[in-house]
């Protein structure tokens, strides 16, 4: 599949780089096409990565993950441009944390409204699928790497055959325990997991943990 990961960061490269060793054709999207976090990118990963600006990597690839920085994503994907991403469905993995007042960060979106609803709300025409944001980068593609995989991923939307794709991605990467939330407002609760996250960071004093929905 021709996928595109919009966002330079440890996320974005993490997904991108798991999503080439799995055989599909990756282009990672940036402001500019000639920066150099991208030029490392692309030398890491190899064969099957490509870098691109935002427009270019969402009009050449068939599904997005928007891996920007929460408070920047909607400008980010004005910038991709609706006409490029109408019809595909785009993984959000993004958080609004709000670092203005310092550590621990703030939601700059939350109890009534969620960063996921408002891509949802700005680009009706794309199929947004909410998903990842409760777990660290590292097991987001392989979880695995902690207690066998036994741990829980959550996901939100409101298109069920762009969550059925994205829920096979997940289980591509490791996952095998997928909970549906359901519509996509439903990522308020996903994206209000974040400050309990961070707490718990500092109290285990690692990232490598997840949640597990016991039932």
């Amino acid at each position: 599949m021709r996928i595109g990961v919009l966002g330079t960061g440890a996320v974005g490269r993490a997904i991108a780089t798991r999503l080439v060793q799995l055989g599909h054709e990756v282009t990672m999207g940036s402001r500019s096409a000639d920066g150099e976090a991208l030029k490392e990118w692309i030398a890491e990963a190899g064969e099957g990565a490509k870098g691109a600006d935002f427009a270019t990597a969402a009009a050449d690839s068939e599904l997005l993950f928007n891996c920007t920085a929460g408070i920047a994503s909607l400008a980010a994907l004005d910038s991709a441009g609706a006409e490029n991403l109408a019809g595909k469905t785009l993984v959000d993995v993004a958080v609004p944390l709000d670092f203005s007042a310092g550590f621990p960060p703030s939601l700059a979106v939350c109890n009534d409204d969620s960063l996921g609803e408002q891509i949802q709300a700005a680009f009706p025409q794309v199929k947004v699928v909410k998903t990842l944001n409760t777990l660290t980068a590292a097991l987001m593609v392989r979880p695995t790497a902690l207690a066998n995989g036994d741990h829980t991923v959550f996901v939100s939307g409101n298109d069920a055959g762009a969550k059925e794709t994205v829920i096979g991605i997940l289980e591509s990467f490791g996952h095998t325990d997928v909970i549906d939330l359901g519509d996509i407002s439903t990522a308020r609760g996903a994206e209000m997991v974040l400050p309990l996250w961070l707490r718990l960071m500092g109290a285990v004093n690692t990232p490598m943990f997840n949640l597990k929905v016991v039932r």
